[in-house]
């Protein structure tokens, strides 16, 4: 028996779709997910970004699309994949909310792949690539004041209650306690401030000020605080 005959076989079996349908479903599953890898890695912000999360999304785009022919129009089938995912846990904990809409956004791509939507899948893969290049590039929705994080530690037994109000005062626009943590087996209390400067260029000053009134403890003013854990 030769190989032209084995896949014959292996057709006549199979009866729901071909290999030209497995072929094209993994082949442009992984093309069209290599645009959506692209633009993720390329408007990407941050420290966060991690190469095997680019890796997921292009084989979670194959991986749908192939159970996607495998459920094809049957609910039987359906229900059974369900109950056998089902068992899987994911304890990754995922830090960007932008990562979610990328996977999605693979999935739906893989999933359309998978029910022969092949037009849609192209179109929608470059449409919304498109357009979420233009928002990052574009910066919009972003505040003309960023939020920062600062983190100051004091001595416990000092009250931080009115302490750097004047200091705050003079150098920032908004400030709010976030976060009350003690420290060092409890001798020392750390406070964490969503905060916003008047000057970004005074920040220097401003840290010395503080520190001038905590004992020149730690302080740290942390740019980006949507990708620090508190």
């Amino acid at each position: 028996m030769d190989f032209t005959q084995l896949l014959q076989q292996l057709h006549d079996a199979t009866e729901v779709f071909t290999v030209q349908d497995v072929v094209i479903t993994v082949v442009l599953s992984f093309l069209l997910s290599l645009v959506i890898a692209w633009v993720y890695r390329e408007t990407h912000r941050g420290a966060t970004y991690v190469q095997s999360f680019v890796h997921t999304l292009i084989l979670m785009s194959m991986v749908v699309g192939i159970v996607m022919l495998i459920i094809g129009s049957n609910i039987a089938r359906a229900f059974t994949l369900v109950g056998a995912l089902s068992i899987v846990r994911f304890r990754n904990a995922i830090k960007e909310t932008r990562d979610v809409g990328f996977i999605f956004f693979a999935m739906a791509i893989g999933m359309a792949c998978g029910t022969r939507f092949y037009l849609l899948a192209i179109i929608a893969t470059f449409v919304i690539s498109a357009l979420v290049w233009v928002m990052v590039n574009f910066n919009l929705f972003a505040k003309e004041t960023a939020s920062q994080l600062l983190k100051i530690w004091l001595p416990s037994t000092v009250s931080y209650d009115t302490l750097f109000d004047n200091v705050f005062g003079r150098y920032l626009n908004r400030y709010e306690l976030v976060a009350i943590e003690t420290v060092q087996a409890g001798t020392l209390t750390e406070l964490v401030y969503s905060v916003e400067m008047k000057r970004p260029s005074e920040a220097q000053e401003f840290l010395s000020a503080i520190g001038n009134l905590n004992g020149n403890n730690r302080v740290v003013l942390i740019t980006g605080q949507q990708e620090v854990d508190l």
